[in-house]
């Protein structure tokens, strides 16, 4: 999932260096990634009206879902 998350920031970005993805797992159903992405390009990835961060969040849940647990994303 983690790998899906950075090849979508990075065809979005055009720092594609300062694309990087943090994984937490608080419990063994969930998993939180925290994109971060360069200040000038956190526009890019949310999309207007938060509709690339939208689709984004739908392809990895469905991802996480076939495994089992609930995902979420948060841009940073």
């Amino acid at each position: 999932m983690e790998e899906v998350l950075i090849a979508m920031a990075k065809g979005l970005v055009n720092d594609k260096d300062a694309v990087s993805v943090t994984v937490e797992e608080p419990s063994e159903t969930e998993i939180i990634f925290h994109l971060n992405v360069a200040e000038d390009d956190k526009g890019r990835v949310i999309g207007q009206k938060g509709s690339k961060a939208r689709a984004i969040r739908t392809i990895i849940s469905a991802i996480a879902a076939k495994e089992g647990k609930r995902s979420r994303v948060e841009i940073d």
